[in-house]
């Protein structure tokens, strides 16, 4: 925001003391995160920079990192590339593996969550709903106490169930973990929602579904898109319920990265961070547009 001709010589140097210190803060918040950018592609297996990277010389640097992601764990990584390379890389890779285990369980636990994430806020978003408060208050509690408290508690519950080391047992702590996002952004987004749409379809005829799917759920889907990524990036990234819960058929990426950090250091996790900050930028950017796009269907942006 530009400063208005009359302000005053100490309030053009706040304003730029501000954005100065602004600058600072961000640049100590990303700067952890960027840094391991140049380090995954070091060609020496070391997490610090070695002379000749920060000499720009072309031998620094390496693929063999990234590489490492889909030849690790492979019966025979040297082999010949063709559908065999490719099956035993889908199969043995121990990245691979755990990507597809990350992909699946965020799925299934997002479609979950977003589901009854969204009866909820629906729920709760209707005046005549009783006790809303309580009932927010337990919906969301998962964010509010202590991961390491929830993971301990879904351990000993799930164990008498039989549902630990299961995909099933983790599907439903993602689940637990990822429901309160959908129901906070989707009741954000229900509260600029005109009700009177509501009723207007009931009065032309139009049953309960029908005004849902024709009415309701086109102008809150932002909001459950919104809720839906923030489920999965929680799924994708959590790794205290697994430790909890998994067992070693059920390794997810944040898993194996904390394996590969206590059981055997190698530059791989930075390569793996660095797809994973592409990952995390590609959603953020998405959440961003679907922000704008319900403001513009709220009215409140042009």
């Amino acid at each position: 925001m530009r400063l208005p001709p009359y302000a005053s010589p100490l309030e053009r140097l706040w304003h730029y003391l501000f954005l100065l210190i602004c600058g600072m803060v961000f640049f100590f918040l990303i700067m952890p995160i960027l840094i391991i950018i140049p380090l995954s592609f070091n060609a020496q297996p070391f997490f610090t920079f070695t002379p000749g990277m920060l000499a720009l010389e072309a031998d620094a640097f390496s693929l063999r990192w990234y590489r490492d992601i889909f030849t690790n764990g492979m019966m025979a990584p040297s082999a010949e590339f063709g559908w065999a390379w490719l099956h035993d890389m889908w199969t043995n890779a121990a990245w691979i593996r755990s990507l597809r285990n990350s992909i699946f369980i965020g799925i299934c636990s997002t479609l979950l969550a977003t589901v009854l994430g969204t009866v909820a806020a629906l729920g709760l978003a209707r005046s005549e709903m009783p006790y809303r408060t309580l009932i927010m208050s337990l919906l969301i509690s998962p964010m509010i106490v202590p991961l390491v408290i929830t993971a301990a508690s879904m351990f000993f519950f799930f164990s008498a169930l039989n549902l630990t080391q299961t995909y099933l047992g983790i599907i439903l702590a993602h689940t637990v973990l990822g429901t309160p996002f959908v129901i906070i952004t989707v009741t954000a987004t229900l509260v600029g929602f005109d009700k009177t749409l509501i009723r207007a379809g009931q009065s032309l005829g139009a049953s309960p579904r029908v005004v849902f799917f024709k009415i309701i759920l086109p102008l809150i889907l932002p909001g459950v898109i919104a809720g839906a990524l923030f489920a999965f990036i929680t799924s994708f990234d959590e790794v205290v319920a697994v430790l909890f819960l998994a067992g070693p058929e059920q390794r997810t990426i944040p898993r194996q990265m904390w394996s590969g950090i206590r059981e055997q250091i190698s530059p791989t996790i930075l390569a793996v961070a660095t797809l994973l900050v592409l990952i995390s930028i590609a959603l953020l950017t998405t959440l961003e547009l679907l922000r704008r796009r319900g403001e513009r269907l709220r009215g409140l942006a042009p």
